[in-house]
């Protein structure tokens, strides 16, 4: 049972925060998480959980990885909500996004939201972000309804990362 904060206080900024929001697949999670581990990127876990953080399925899926990642749990939008670091932008992955997440103006400190696998983020949550940071990555073909959730993050993240590469000194690969 979460309380009303987050169950850690984060000290340093992330280069990109990614956020599901009442994430329902523990499987999904760990991917995510790994990927989050791997770049040093915060991971925000939005409550309620549709499944418990020791679950096997996430523990195998982020392997190892998982002792090194920067989690923050929340106990709720709001709580979230109220940590979000002044000028910062909340960027909002939806199939109903109007902008391609090519045109996000990402910048360092941002959010990358994704909503639930079943449901997505309810219409108060895109209302609050705003319309213009409602993004969707383009279907070229019209038939399956949507990509997997740790697809969608991986794709949203290395196109964050590959925009805010101007402010950020990255080794050389």
């Amino acid at each position: 049972m979460m309380n009303d904060t987050a169950t850690s206080t984060p000290t340093n900024k992330s280069l990109l925060n990614v956020v599901l929001f009442q994430p329902e697949i523990p499987q999904n999670t760990g991917n995510i998480g790994r990927l989050c581990a791997f770049n040093g990127l915060r991971l925000h876990l939005i409550h309620p959980l549709g499944f418990t953080l020791s679950e096997k399925h996430i523990r195998r899926s982020g392997m190892d990885y998982w002792k090194t990642l920067d989690l923050v749990e929340h106990p709720n939008w709001d709580a979230f909500v109220a940590q979000v670091e002044e000028g910062s932008n909340i960027w909002l992955f939806s199939t109903k996004g109007s902008h391609s997440h090519w045109s996000g103006e990402y910048k360092p400190g941002d959010y990358l939201l994704f909503g639930n696998e079943g449901h997505g983020c309810p219409e108060s949550v895109h209302a609050m972000v705003g319309t213009q940071h409602v993004l969707k990555i383009p279907q070229l073909v019209k038939g399956p309804r949507s990509l997997n959730l740790s697809t969608s993050v991986g794709i949203a993240v290395y196109e964050g990362l590959n925009k805010i590469k101007e402010f950020v000194k990255f080794d050389e690969y």
